[in-house]
């Protein structure tokens, strides 16, 4: 622990105490003793004697490196578990700073920070951090299932922002701040059209669509900026990282291989050709499934030929945490990452991948992608690629790669709600094709885990009608499971909702719609030219202006209630004005209901979409909720995929009724 510098009889005490407690427990050779008061505006408790003598087997004391301060007046404990303990006196100030670096590096590959408060206690589910350069605002983020994520601004007003600055200890809110104020996080969005009470003593109490759970992009990260009283409680938190300060240095020492003891053998797999890199054996160690230990002097690793010339690169970042990657190198670092355990270099490289994705309209590369991710457990190029081929999914059931799409990726992909095809009943037949195709490769099981992710409540109810009289093998396979999916189809289509909403799970997904595009619920508008009307307003007159009906919701009981709808591309703010509204950036599009659909705000509700497809090509390249009525095309840098086909593109307007 920790001492003030001014009373070294407390820190005397302090040893005296872990020699009883803490101290027994380790094995080594020299003696503990405090450093004489110099000039420097820190001092180290750390044990001295001869280098090649000195060795610490301490576990008891390994937390130290977790919580050691570099404050003027504070001492603090120094222990390294791979290493000998120094002599302060004889380290120039420049290995000091290695050494401060080699520490950085294991902290931050625990993903600790040594001078963040944060590492006083662990993470716990639900905690909250404010991510920005002043403690009391930023971005919120929370923590949930292993790792931080941040909350869509949907729903975001004083009451979340009280709970969130209460849970860090300021006193209250001042303000919230939109998606996109303090930057754009990374990784899960977690949290989605929050409902707090203002009253709860955690974010993670109030109300919320569940975890991770969401129609947000990370534009719309929300934001708070607290009150900064006097009373802040000691869980305040700081993220300093002073890692990339040392990069430079740390590249150097790998540049030059000055005191390098540990050897990697980089060999192809026909063991035709092969490579030697001396590194630093501390630099390894950081990475735990390597299993490198004090004791270990090489290591041989089986790497594609095609990639050995990548490998130089990737051990240097391996010090440096820089790298630059490009679409040539991404396959072979990914590799690379996958191999030594390098899980944060995975994921950045495999957002590079999703370059590649929309060029592939023969969906070859992409199933390869997500076979690829399996087997390296990769799953945010699994979440990439899953989502383009869920949008695209129409053109892949008609594509002859359908066919040889995995059991587990079929699986994934009908376990979606933002799979975009015609109606139901269409997603059911083409499993039947596949179910057909596939033949004896798929157990009687797999059909029906597969068959239960049929959403048979959605199916139109003429559908159904016809769906009794099906001959297909899966029909055939599992006939009960069958019926009782078309029965409670019927049943979800003559019953009122209220009736049968007690004997579903609230958590089913069985009756919300994915994005259906038959012709009864969504609008095509393909032309994106700019109109010079002679009149102010040009109603009828500009193709990008549209109305179209339909049924207040696909049950039948519904299918005679209809709904209006008008659909507008604004391409100028003149356009915006002349309709009352404001627009900061195009194109911008307006989703709005008229006439009879406040009658079922109690019972339905509408998550409309608006998709983006290029117009000669089968690809849809994005798909937008609508806030507000309104949905902003985003640019190329905050889409989740590239734009293929940035000034010639179309705009669906999908029409999404839900039971509430």
């Amino acid at each position: 622990m920790v001492a003030n510098a001014h009373n070294r009889s407390s820190v005397t005490s302090l040893i005296n105490q872990q020699n009883k407690e803490g101290l027994n427990n380790c094995s080594f050779q020299g003696v503990w003793k405090i450093p004489k008061k110099k000039k420097s505006s820190f001092h180290l408790l750390t044990c001295f004697g001869s280098p090649a003598r000195t060795t610490i087997l301490c576990r008891s004391l390994q937390q130290f490196m977790q919580q050691a301060y570099l404050t003027r007046g504070i001492f603090f404990l120094f222990c390294l578990k791979v290493g000998s303990c120094f002599p302060i006196s004889g380290i120039k100030r420049r290995i000091m700073n290695l050494l401060w670096a080699l520490l950085f590096l294991r902290a931050s590959a625990q993903g600790l920070n040594l001078f963040d408060d944060r590492v006083k206690q662990p993470k716990q589910e639900g905690r909250v951090r404010l991510v920005e350069d002043l403690p009391s605002s930023g971005r919120v983020e929370v923590y949930h299932d292993g790792q931080w994520g941040t909350v869509c601004d949907d729903g975001w007003e004083l009451a979340e922002a009280q709970v969130v600055c209460r849970q860090l200890g300021f006193p209250g809110a001042i303000s919230v701040a939109p998606g996109g104020q303090y930057g754009e996080g990374s990784g899960p969005i977690w949290l989605d059209d929050m409902n707090c009470k203002g009253s709860e003593s955690s974010l993670s109490e109030c109300n919320f669509k569940g975890w991770g759970v969401t129609d947000c992009s990370h534009k719309e990260d929300a934001g708070v900026v607290c009150e900064t009283g006097k009373n802040i409680s000691s869980n305040r938190q700081f993220s300093v990282d002073n890692s990339l300060g040392l990069s430079h240095d740390l590249g150097l020492l790998f540049d030059s291989g000055d005191g390098c003891n540990f050897r990697i053998n980089i060999q192809d797999v026909t063991e035709e050709s092969e490579l030697t890199f001396c590194v630093h054996r501390m630099i390894l160690i950081i990475y735990p499934e390597l299993n490198i230990t004090n004791y270990s002097r090489n290591l041989t690793v089986d790497v594609s030929q095609t990639c050995h010339h990548h490998v130089s690169a990737f051990l240097r970042y391996l010090y440096t945490r820089q790298i630059d990657v490009s679409i040539t190198s991404a396959e072979c670092l990914h590799q690379l990452a996958y191999i030594f355990g390098v899980k944060k270099l995975m994921e950045d490289v495999g957002r590079a991948f999703t370059s590649l994705i929309p060029e592939d309209n023969t969906f070859r590369t992409q199933l390869s992608m997500y076979e690829y991710g399996v087997r390296t457990g990769d799953l945010v190029l699994q979440e990439n690629v899953l989502q383009y081929l869920s949008w695209n999914c129409e053109f892949l059931i008609s594509s002859p790669v359908w066919s040889n799409i995995s059991f587990h990726m079929m699986d994934a992909l009908l376990q979606r709600s933002d799979l975009i095809v015609k109606d139901e009943a269409f997603l059911l037949e083409a499993l039947e094709t596949w179910v057909k195709d596939k033949g004896d490769e798929i157990s009687s099981d797999q059909q029906a885990s597969l068959l239960n992710h049929i959403r048979f409540l959605l199916f139109p109810v003429d559908k159904l009608y016809e769906k009794q009289f099906s001959s297909s093998a899966l029909r055939q396979n599992h006939e009960k499971l069958y019926l009782t999916g078309l029965l409670r189809g019927f049943q979800f289509n003559a019953l009122p909702f209220s009736t049968i909403r007690n004997q579903m799970d609230n958590m089913s997904s069985e009756y919300l719609p994915r994005i259906y595009t038959g012709d009864e619920w969504s609008l095509f508008i393909n032309d994106t030219t700019i109109d010079y009307p002679y009149h102010h307003y040009y109603y009828g007159q500009n193709n990008r202006i549209q109305t179209f009906s339909t049924p207040a919701h696909p049950s039948a009981l519904y299918r005679e209630q209809y709904v209006q709808w008008q659909a507008h591309v604004f391409l100028s703010a003149q356009e915006c004005s002349n309709y009352g509204i404001s627009c900061y950036s195009f194109p911008v599009a307006r989703f709005v209901g008229y006439g009879n659909q406040e009658r079922y705000t109690s019972t339905i509700r509408y998550s409309n979409r608006l998709i983006l497809s290029c117009k000669n090509v089968n690809n849809i390249f994005h798909v937008q909720d609508f806030k507000n009525d309104m949905a902003v095309v985003p640019d190329n840098s905050s889409m989740g995929l590239p734009n293929p086909c940035p000034d010639d593109y179309s705009f669906r307007f999908v029409v999404r009724p839900e039971y509430i």
